[in-house]
C-alpha cells in the first residue's frame, strides 16, 4: 500500500519525486524517502512522517540529480521510523531499492543472507531484496540479471524500483501483485504505483503486468518477464486532468468528493440510459450479456466500502434480475473451499481495481471457471484488465482515504446492471422506464441533501465527545447503516456498529443508555412502521436518536432528538441518498475533533497487500 515514484531524464528529479509522493500520500504516510544518483554515488534521504518532512530534509542537504526514486510508506513489517523507511541500501550503499508489497519467505531468505555475512539494519522484509540483489551482483551479474535472479527466489508480492551506482543510466522496476506504471515523456521516463503521480508530466503510460521486469533509460525502456522472455507493452493514453486531483478550494479532499457526488453520480449513468425502451446500455457487458443474464447464481466479492455496496447489489439483483445472489469478503474467499460453478457470475468491486484480496479472489474464480466481471473506478487497473468483462463507475479520482463518491457510483452501476439483466428477463418496459426516470433525478436530489450541510454540521457538534455510535437500518438501508458506521470509525476513531434495526433487540439494546447516540435510517418505505417501533424502544431507554427521514415525514420529529430530512425515491435508489448525510456527519465530527480526515491513522487508500 506504499507509494512509489521514479524519474530518469535531464531535469532535477527531486521536485518531480516530491510532487509525485505528495500525490501518492494517500497510499501511505508513515515515513518517506528519496534515493538519487549524484556523481558516482546514490544519496539517500529518509524521514519519519509525511512527505512535507522529507521535502524539508531534502532541501536542507540540497539533494539534486537527474535519476532518482521515491517512496511513501504504509508500515507492514517494522514500525514507522527513519530506519525502516525506504529506500533500503546494501552495505556499501551502492544499491538503493524501494518496495511495495510483502515478502512472505523473507525470514528464510534473511537467515541465509546472514550466514553469508550480510548485516541487516532495519526490521523490514524489503531489505532482504536489496541484499539478495547485492549477492548476485557480487557474482558479476548485471543489475538487470541480479534483480531478475533475486525475484525468482522471492515469494509474495512486490512493486520495486532499483538504482545501482555502477550502472547510473537506468532504473530497474518489477511487479508482482503491486501496481506499477511507466510514464513516457520526451527524453525522459517516469515510474509510479498510480497514474495520479504522473498526470502533470505525461499522458502516455505503460502498465507493467505481474512477473514483468523493465530496464528504464531516459530515452527508452525494455520489458521482459522474470523468466527472461520478451514482454510486448502497449502505450495507453490517460484521460485525466491535473485539476481533478486538487482540493478545488475545499479544506479536505473528502469534503470535495462528497460535494462532487451530483456530478459523479450523473457521470456513472451518463450515456447508459435508453429511456424510450426502458433499457440500459453497458458497453463493457455486450459480449457476455446472455451468459450474465442466464447465470444460475451471482457472487459479489469485495472489501470494506465496496463490500457494503455489494450488499446493496444483492438486494437489487435478487429483486430485479431474479438471480440468487451472495456477497463474500474477498479476504475470506480464497481461504476456504468456495463452491464456484461455471454457471456462476462473479462481480469483483474495487475502487482502485488493485485491491490485493479482491484481485486474488478473481484469479481463483477464473481458475474455477466462473464468469468474472469487474466494477472499478480506475481505468487500466489490474481487475479491469484481467476480468472477462465489466463496467467502470466513472466517479473520477478519489483521493480521500475514506471512500464517498466511489460508493454512490458503485451503487449506480450495480443498479444499472440489475436493470440490464432484469429487462432481458421478466422486467417490463414500464418498470424499466420508471427506474431510469428516477435515476436521472438522483443528482438533483443529492444537491438538495448537500444544502443541509450546515444543519448536519450543527448536529455533529453535539456528538464530538461521543465514545460509541449505533447505526440501524432495514432492507436496502441495512448496508447503509454499515457504511455510515465505517465512515465514522475510519476518520473520527469513534467506535461505531451498524446493525439491521430488528436485530437491536438481540444484543445491542443492552448498550443503549443516555450516552449512546443511535442513527436510524427511517425513510417512509414498506418497513417504516417497524423502524418506528425500534425508535420507540431506543427512546424508552433514553438513547440519543438521529433520524435520516423522508422530507414529508412529520410524525418522526416528536420521537427523535435530531432529524435530517431528505428527498424520497424508489427503494433501490434510497441507499444513494441516505448515505450522503452519514458521510457529512462523520466528516464534521472528525474535523471538530481536529483529526486529519484525508489521511486517517493506520489506513491507506489502496490496499495492495494482504
Amino acid at each position: 500500500m506504499c507509494g512509489i515514484v521514479g524519474y530518469i531524464g535531464q531535469k532535477n528529479c527531486v521536485p518531480i519525486l516530491i510532487e509525485g509522493l505528495k500525490r501518492l500520500e494517500y497510499r501511505g504516510y508513515d515515513s518517506a524517502g528519496l534515493g538519487v544518483h549524484t556523481s558516482n554515488n546514490i544519496d539517500v534521504v529518509k524521514t519519519k512522517g509525511k512527505v512535507a518532512t522529507l521535502e524539508k530534509a531534502a532541501s536542507e542537504v540540497k539533494l539534486k540529480g537527474k535519476i532518482g526514486i521515491g517512496h511513501t510508506r504504509w508500515a507492514t513489517h517494522g514500525e514507522p521510523n527513519q530506519v525502516n523507511a525506504h529506500p533500503h541500501s546494501n552495505d556499501d550503499f551502492s544499491i538503493s531499492l524501494i518496495h511495495n508489497g510483502i515478502i512472505e519467505n523473507y525470514a528464510a531468505l534473511k537467515k541465509g543472507l546472514i550466514k553469508k555475512g550480510y548485516v541487516f539494519k532495519s526490521d523490514t522484509d524489503s531489505e532482504v531484496i536489496v541484499n539478495l540483489i547485492d549477492s548476485f551482483i557480487k557474482l558479476n551479474h548485471t543489475l538487470f540479471e541480479s534483480v531478475r535472479s533475486a525475484l525468482n527466489l522471492v515469494e509474495g508480492t512486490y512493486g520495486i524500483a532499483v538504482l545501482y551506482n555502477k550502472e547510473p543510466d537506468k532504473i530497474i522496476v518489477a511487479r508482482k501483485g503491486s501496481p506499477l506504471v511507466i510514464g513516457i515523456g520526451d527524453g525522459e521516463h517516469f515510474i509510479a504505483s498510480d497514474v495520479n503521480a504522473l498526470i502533470t508530466h505525461t499522458s502516455q503510460v505503460v502498465y507493467l503486468e505481474d512477473d514483468e521486469i523493465a530496464e528504464i533509460y531516459a530515452d527508452r525502456f525494455v520489458a521482459r518477464t522474470i523468466t527472461d522472455e520478451e514482454a510486448i507493452k502497449i502505450v495507453h493514453e490517460i484521460d485525466m486532468s491535473p485539476e481533478e486531483i486538487t482540493k478545488g478550494g475545499y479544506d479536505h479532499y473528502m469534503l470535495k468528493e462528497i460535494m462532487e457526488q451530483p456530478e459523479s453520480i450523473a457521470n456513472s449513468f451518463r450515456g447508459r440510459l435508453l429511456h424510450e425502451e426502458g433499457l440500459v446500455k453497458l458497453g463493457g457487458l455486450v459480449d457476455i450479456e446472455d451468459e450474465f443474464a442466464e447465470s444460475e447464481r451471482i457472487i459479489i466479492t469485495a472489501c470494506g466500502t465496496s463490500w457494503h455496496s455489494g450488499l446493496v447489489g444483492e438486494y437489487m439483483f435478487e429483486q430485479f434480475a431474479e438471480i440468487p445472489t451472495e456477497v463474500d469478503y474477498a479476504s475470506e474467499f480464497r481461504y476456504r473451499n468456495p463452491i464456484v460453478r461455471q454457471t456462476d457470475s462473479m462481480l469483483f468491486i474495487s475502487q482502485s481495481g488493485e485491491t490485493a484480496d479482491t484481485l486474488a479472489a478473481m484469479r481463483e474464480a477464473k481458475r474455477r471457471g466462473a464468469l468474472c466481471l469487474g466494477v472499478c473506478n480506475v481505468v487500466g487497473s489490474s481487475i479491469a484488465r484481467e476480468s472477462h468483462a465489466g463496467s467502470y463507475i466513472h466517479a473520477g479520482p478519489e483521493i480521500g482515504v475514506a471512500s464517498t463518491k466511489a460508493f454512490t457510483s458503485q451503487l449506480v452501476v450495480l443498479a444499472l446492471m440489475s436493470v440490464f439483466i432484469g429487462r432481458k428477463k421478466h422486467m417490463s418496459i414500464i418498470d424499466g422506464q420508471k427506474i431510469l426516470k428516477e435515476m436521472e433525478k438522483i443528482p438533483g436530489k443529492v444537491e438538495q441533501i448537500l444544502k443541509l450541510n450546515d444543519h448536519i454540521e450543527a448536529i455533529a457538534e453535539k456528538f464530538v465527545n461521543a465514545n460509541n455510535f449505533l447505526y440501524l437500518g432495514r432492507g436496502y438501508n441495512f448496508p447503509v447503516a454499515l457504511e455510515g458506521a465505517l465512515k465514522l470509525k475510519e476518520i473520527s476513531y469513534i467506535h461505531a456498529e451498524g446493525y439491521p434495526a430488528a436485530e437491536m433487540k438481540h444484543g445491542p439494546i443492552a448498550l443503549i443508555d443516555e450516552n449512546m447516540p443511535v442513527v436510524f435510517l427511517a425513510p417512509q418505505d414498506s418497513v417504516y412502521d417497524k423502524v418506528i417501533s425500534n425508535i420507540e424502544e431506543v427512546k424508552a431507554r433514553k438513547g440519543k436518536i438521529i433520524a435520516v427521514a423522508s422530507e414529508n415525514d412529520d410524525k418522526i420529529d416528536s420521537l427523535v432528538d435530531y432529524t435530517i430530512k431528505i428527498p424520497e425515491t424508489i427503494r433501490m435508489l434510497m441507499p444513494i441518498l441516505n448515505v450522503i448525510p452519514l458521510q457529512l456527519l462523520a466528516y464534521h465530527i472528525a474535523v471538530k475533533k481536529g483529526l486529519d480526515v484525508d489521511q486517517p491513522r493506520n489506513l491507506a487508500k489502496s490496499v495492495t497487500v494482504e
